[in-house]
């Protein structure tokens, strides 16, 4: 596991930025594992702007998102599609059968789980794949106590996540108690793996996976059997503020 310290929000969204950047470079039809939240927004943004000013293109690359909200129609403002639209999509140019996040609509969500993982199995695997992490540890919406071998799922959401993620509904009451993940080991699956952590409130979650423990009760901690991780975090997070 390879530590990246960096200085703020800012500094973390233009290495993420770069690393991306030069691995499409590198490999025209990389296979993209993305993410949603406010830890990578930064990120999204410095992909736009170089697409725009570079002209760095996404024409032949697929990506795969983590996760989606059970319950939400895709058009919902606080559905992850809709967050991958309006925060990258809409705004560089991977067409949009090339990208790729699971329902949380299907009727039959077992099937989605099962089709998103053989989607995923088709394109070749995940090359590198963005995370952030959740203040108890989760990576995608995998919870403290989801199994290391589990595939794409159906997960009961956390109180603290829920409440974490309040704040972009109007109540509590409005955030969906289910949402349809990779698994641990889906995740585990990719060829790399970037973890992005920023601010005071990530410090306790750096603090756990830095210690190097691994246990299923704090899921980060899986990627210390990861051959290929590089985490970038501010110093906010690794309570290093001088």
């Amino acid at each position: 596991m390879k530590i990246v310290k960096v200085k703020d929000y800012e500094e973390m969204s233009q290495k993420a930025a770069e690393l991306i950047v030069a691995e499409v470079k590198k490999n025209p039809q990389i296979v993209l594992g993305l993410a949603t939240g406010s830890t990578p927004e930064g990120l999204y943004q410095r992909l736009i702007e170089d697409h725009q000013t570079n002209g760095t293109t996404y024409k032949e690359v697929t990506t795969f998102n983590l996760d989606e909200y059970i319950g939400l129609p895709k058009e919902d403002r606080n559905s992850y599609y809709t967050f991958m639209k309006t925060h990258l999509f809409d705004h560089i140019d991977v067409p949009v059968e090339q990208a790729h996040l699971p329902s949380g609509e299907n009727e039959d969500l077992s099937a989605e789980c099962e089709a998103y993982e053989a989607l995923i199995h088709e394109a070749g695997g995940v090359d590198i794949q963005v995370l952030g992490i959740g203040g108890n540890g989760h990576i995608g919406f995998n919870e403290p106590g989801t199994s290391f071998d589990s595939l794409t799922h159906i997960i009961e959401l956390d109180e603290s996540t829920r409440e974490a993620n309040a704040r972009f509904f109007n109540s509590l009451e409005e955030v969906p108690t289910q949402a349809i993940t990779m698994g641990i080991q889906t995740i585990m699956a990719a060829k790399k793996i970037v973890l992005l952590a920023s601010g005071s409130a990530k410090v306790e979650a750096i603090s756990k996976l830095l210690s190097g423990e691994v246990t299923e009760a704090f899921p980060a901690s899986c990627l210390h059997q990861h051959p290929n991780v590089t985490v970038i975090v501010d110093e906010a997070a690794l309570n290093e503020n001088k």
